[in-house]
């Protein structure tokens, strides 16, 4: 089974990161940039078929290990 899990920072923390890609698209030439956030995304193969069971097992793994929590939301989708 395949599963995704999108990590991103919570609205309102600073991204310094998303703002050299903002500039950078900006120096390139890309028309019509307002804002640019960046986050991290995990493609994922998980062993077996049970889906709720896996789906608890990436938000363990989200919690603990993919994501700082307190300064990132994740979404967790099977595929």
């Amino acid at each position: 089974m395949k599963a995704r899990v999108t990590v991103t920072l919570k609205s309102g923390i600073l991204d310094p990161q998303g703002k050299a890609i903002e500039g950078a698209l900006k120096s390139l030439g890309v028309e019509g940039v307002a804002s640019v956030r960046q986050g991290k995304v995990f493609d994922i193969e998980m062993a077996g078929a049970d889906r709720a069971k896996a789906e608890a097992a990436l938000k363990d793994a989200a919690d603990k290990l993919l994501a700082n929590t307190v300064i990132e939301n994740y979404r967790v989708e099977l595929l």
